[in-house]
């Protein structure tokens, strides 16, 4: 199903805008960075609502991180999802349009009544879809039950409430935790699906392949926020050059600084070693989908306990990702 793509700023009707038509839309509004279940939760409350109502299912997101723009808290220039994974996954989900509403100073600074009356209103939006703690209008000052009294008369409201796991909320800065600790399997259950890093493959020292462990060494294409460091289980899928399904192999990954070879390396490397995999990768663009965390880096005191460890890796990778 083909989404429709419309890249906004503020003001909308402004000379700079591309020309679309308004029609009556649910809308789903947030930044949904990672999409994980508590954002599904409000986008399919909108694509229900839409599809009972018969007209389109949108969703609006915001770009850049409103909080990179306007300097609250660190990392947020890192992303978990990167612009165009989102639009992937809300198209999955079922969107028919999605609105890219960059956040500028100047959108920053509009009050919650502008954003109601000179943003939503002028896109057709007839129902709108936020979670709980949802913010919007200069410092946040516009709360959900202030939108749905704005919107009286233009629009109605729904408010979702939060998604949990084992009493906590679920949140975009709960599954940066998770990574940061290593726990991808808990990344998953937050997300609904493994967390995902893609890139391109590069060259490297080769070391791997004179190890017997050949690696394809990632460069990702965006400023994704990465697990620990440490040695993962993932899946590794490799586009088709034909555009059809990827091919999808298990393989054992190290992301950190290699200390047994390098003492002063202060840049992390992502390099992946496919399981029953051989082929050239230079150039590729890659997916990873981390499933488990095998162990932490360790540096070894020579060439012969590297290896005899990297075929334990592989052994435990094989195990757990047949599950």
């Amino acid at each position: 199903m083909e989404v429709e793509i419309y890249e906004l700023s503020y003001p909308i009707n402004g000379s700079n805008e591309p020309a679309f038509s308004p029609a009556p839309c649910c809308l789903a509004i947030g930044h949904f960075d990672g999409v994980h279940l508590g954002h599904r939760h409000v986008i399919d409350r909108a694509v229900e609502e839409a599809r009972q109502s018969g007209t389109r299912a949108a969703v609006m997101t915001f770009h850049p991180h409103p909080r990179e723009v306007l300097g609250i808290g660190s990392g947020f220039a890192e992303c978990l999802t990167p612009l165009d994974a989102k639009l992937e996954l809300f198209r999955e989900a079922g969107a028919d349009a999605v609105f890219i509403m960059q956040f500028d100073p100047a959108f920053a600074a509009i009050s919650p009544e502008m954003f109601a009356r000179e943003v939503l209103v002028p896109l057709g939006v007839s129902h709108a879809v936020v979670g709980f703690d949802f913010t919007f209008g200069s410092r946040g000052a516009g709360t959900p039950h202030m939108l749905a009294e704005l919107g009286s008369g233009s629009f109605t409201v729904d408010i979702v409430p939060a998604a949990q796991r084992d009493g906590l909320k679920v949140s975009s800065t709960y599954v940066r935790e998770a990574l940061e600790d290593g726990r991808v399997e808990l990344a998953a259950e937050l997300l609904g699906r493994p967390y995902r890093v893609s890139g391109i493959v590069v060259h490297g020292d080769a070391r791997g392949r004179l190890l017997g462990f050949p690696t394809a060494n990632l460069s990702p294409d965006q400023p994704y926020v990465l697990p620990r460091l440490g040695v993962y289980a993932v899946k590794v899928r490799i586009p088709s050059p034909l555009g059809g399904e990827p091919a999808v192999h298990d393989a054992v990954l190290n992301h950190g600084m290699k200390p047994t070879f390098n003492k002063d390396k202060i840049v992390p490397v992502l390099e992946a070693h496919l399981l029953d995999f051989e082929g050239d990768l230079y150039g590729n663009r890659l997916e990873i989908d981390f499933v488990h965390f095998l162990r932490t880096e360790q540096k070894f005191s020579g060439i012969d306990e590297l290896v005899s460890q990297l075929g334990r890796d592989k052994a435990r990778a094989r195990e757990l990702l047949e599950d």
